[in-house]
């Protein structure tokens, strides 16, 4: 069982601890098994697939001469410093991830890998999964747990009404349903 869990005796009643900012360092890095899964995936291309042709090109361009002014080679090790940089950050990422599986948690209340929908102050209604920083999308209706909306909502259960600081001042909102689903 991971650490990011605790239990209160009961089987069913499985709570993530969002206490711990993930920004600060040593923090943890919630993450929905899927979401864990998209950055492997892309740990992996970059490994693999993108840098070994970076690497292949720049070292024909090496092989061309003068490199002060060879555009292959200058950009060739440019992009492979982008594609280390950016495989040091996915590294960290997964190191720091507390896999969180929403299939698994049996509370009737919001807390991270929730879906729920919600009344805003003007009728509308939105459908939203709280999910790890490195997952956002919200056009999908993802928001990070360390959101303004998202951090009002942990704790909250269906019927609860929820005020959070938005750009447009405060706002309500109504919590009309908390479900935990695959996100895929």
């Amino acid at each position: 069982m991971s650490k990011a869990f605790t239990r209160d005796g009961d089987e069913n009643n499985t709570e993530v601890n969002t206490e711990v900012d993930a920004a600060v360092p040593g923090g943890k890095n919630y993450i929905t098994p899927a979401g864990a899964e998209r950055l492997r995936a892309e740990l992996k291309k970059l490994r693999y697939e993108e840098r070994p042709v970076v690497t292949k090109t720049v070292t024909w361009a090496a092989g061309n001469g003068d490199r002060s002014e060879n555009g292959d080679y200058l950009y060739g090790k440019k992009r492979l410093r982008e594609i280390d940089k950016r495989m040091r950050f996915l590294a960290k990422r997964l190191e720091a991830a507390e896999v969180v599986d929403p299939l698994a948690i049996k509370v009737d209340y919001v807390q991270f890998g929730a879906t729920l929908q919600i009344r805003f102050e003007d009728d509308t209604e939105r459908t939203y999964s709280i999910v790890g920083v490195d997952e956002v999308d919200v056009p999908k209706g993802r928001i990070s747990w360390m959101s303004p909306l998202a951090r009002a909502l942990l704790k909250a259960k269906e019927g609860d009404i929820v005020t959070f600081h938005s750009p447009k001042g405060q706002q309500e909102v109504e919590v009309l349903s908390v479900i935990y689903k695959e996100l895929p």
